[in-house]
């Protein structure tokens, strides 16, 4: 027992020596680091010839804020995230890289550079919690698959703790979409919300009660020559308490002139949890969507969840798509193992 005392010893001694010679700087009063991971097992269409199992690292996100001398609430934010090709190559892209200046105008402050779009950010926080398994309705690709989560631009962000809003204006592509030669105009985005019970400044948790309408859209007008502007706008609504949580929206979007397409639609989505014993979570889903040239699509999830611990979550569930909808021709069912790690 004394050896492996002394052992242990030895080795923190010899740790501490070796990290006294590194120095960390930086023009900035506090570095704050932390990670989101999204570590799975898929099965791919179990009754088909085509069935098929992988492992994946769906998501590896990294991020640092540097917090900016005499003001404690401005930082510039940079967020990295890994993705898997097609291919099977893993690349590493920029989520955010923004300048964040708190209460410019009061309760309002500003991300500047590549920023958060108004909506997917709030909904994966308050309304849909499972982001490590599918993307939200608006991003889904079985969904409306209008948007995504981040562009180049500006969004100003209010705050009350009956109000919040934020209304952006940004390039229009998205974080990933390409800047192509000749396009022009921009996008203006918005999200308005009523927190009927007075949760507009909270971080907020299941363990939280709270109420949320939402009204949301966009005016995107980023076209090519002879293309037409795009509008889309919806509403939501979310209610939590620890036991349950129920949320569900309604969209409308139209490509102003253009006919017999994939965008113009309108759709529906649903959603909720029910949480029967402590760290055990009952979730399901239903999307639906339906479009101009009757290419509808439509999806459901359901699953079940276990917090291991207040980073890490696994959660197991199936996805069931119409085949004679399915987008992209990706698979009908799914069967999905997922741990997700924060830090």
């Amino acid at each position: 027992m004394r050896k492996v005392l002394l052992s242990t010893l030895s080795a923190t001694a010899l740790l501490t020596t070796l990290c006294a010679d590194v120095v960390v700087k930086a023009k900035a009063s506090t570095l704050k680091f932390s990670g989101t991971h999204y570590l799975g097992y898929v099965h791919k269409n179990p009754q088909s010839e085509d069935s098929s199992d992988y492992f994946e690292t769906r998501r590896n996100y990294f991020q640092v804020k540097a917090y900016i001398n005499n003001r404690p609430n401005d930082y510039m934010r940079l967020t990295l995230d890994t993705h898997t090709l097609k291919e099977g190559e893993v690349n590493v892209r920029l989520k955010y890289a923004y300048l964040y200046l708190d209460e410019i105008f009061a309760n309002t402050g500003v991300e500047i550079g590549q920023v958060h779009r108004p909506w997917i950010d709030y909904e994966e926080h308050h309304g849909w919690n499972y982001r490590s398994i599918a993307k939200v309705f608006l991003e889904s690709k079985q969904g409306a698959h209008f948007t995504n989560s981040a562009d180049k631009g500006v969004n100003f962000k209010t705050k009350t703790e009956v109000f919040t809003s934020e209304l952006a204006v940004v390039n229009g592509e998205g974080y990933h979409g390409a800047d192509n030669e000749g396009e022009s105009g921009l996008s203006y985005e918005w999200r308005l919300t009523s927190s009927l019970y007075g949760s507009g400044k909270k971080h907020v948790k299941s363990s939280d009660v709270y109420a949320d309408i939402s009204f949301l859209g966009q005016y995107n007008t980023k076209k090519l020559k002879n293309d037409e502007d795009f509008v889309w706008y919806g509403v939501h609504a979310v209610y939590n308490q620890p036991e349950f949580l129920i949320a569900g929206m309604y969209v409308s979007a139209d490509k102003k002139g253009a006919v017999n397409n994939s965008i113009t639609g309108s759709g529906w989505s649903i959603n909720g949890e029910y949480r029967p014993v402590f760290r055990w979570t009952l979730l399901g889903r239903y999307d639906s969507f339906s479009t101009d040239n009757d290419k509808d699509r439509e999806q459901y999830i359901a699953g079940v969840a276990y917090s291991y611990s207040k980073n890490v979550k696994f959660i197991a569930n199936l996805f069931h798509s119409d085949p004679d909808t399915n987008k992209d021709d990706d698979a009908t069912d799914k069967y999905m193992l997922t741990a997700e790690v924060k830090w």
